[in-house]
C-alpha cells in the first residue's frame, strides 16, 4: 500500500487541525484589536471570548484529543507493514466523523449530533485498533 494512499487520511486531519487553529487564532486576534475583547479578561484562560470563537477554539482543541490515537494507529499500522485496504477505508470513515463533528461544533453545536458523530468516529476508531491488534497477534500482513 503506496505512502500517499494510506496517509491521505492523516493529511486531511491535519489540515483541520491546522484550519481550525488559524481560524481560532484570527478571530481572538481580531477582537483583541478591534477592542471588543480585552486581553486581561481572557489572558488565563478565562470564558471571555464570544461563543462563536469559543465554538471554533473547542473545535480544534477536540481535534487534539481522539485524533492523537488515529494518527498513532496509522503510523504503528504503516510502519509495521500492517495496514489494510479495510484499515485505510477505516481512516477515511474516521476523518469524516472528524469533520462533520468540527463543522456541527463551529454552526449550530448542536451537543446530541455532535456526540453521536464522536461515538460513531470513537467505534470507527476502536475497530481499526481491533484490527489491527488481531492482524500482528495472527501474524498476517
Amino acid at each position: 500500500m503506496s505512502f500517499a494512499a494510506v496517509f491521505a487520511p492523516v493529511f486531511v486531519q491535519v489540515a483541520l487541525t491546522l484550519g481550525l487553529l488559524f481560524w481560532g487564532g484570527m478571530l481572538r486576534v481580531g477582537l483583541v484589536r478591534s477592542g471588543a475583547v480585552k486581553t486581561r479578561d481572557v489572558a488565563l484562560r478565562e470564558a471571555n471570548w464570544p461563543a462563536h470563537v469559543t465554538r471554533v477554539v473547542n473545535a480544534y482543541q477536540n481535534q487534539l484529543e481522539l485524533p492523537l490515537l488515529f494518527y498513532l494507529a496509522v503510523i504503528l499500522a504503516f510502519f509495521s507493514a500492517h495496514m489494510t485496504m479495510t484499515l485505510v477505508v477505516l481512516s477515511w470513515l474516521f476523518v469524516a466523523t472528524r469533520l462533520l463533528h468540527a463543522l456541527i461544533h463551529v454552526t449550530t453545536n448542536e451537543m446530541a449530533r455532535r456526540f453521536y458523530l464522536f461515538l460513531a468516529g470513537l467505534l470507527i476508531l476502536t475497530l481499526f485498533w481491533l484490527l489491527f491488534l488481531l492482524d500482528v497477534l495472527t501474524g498476517s500482513g
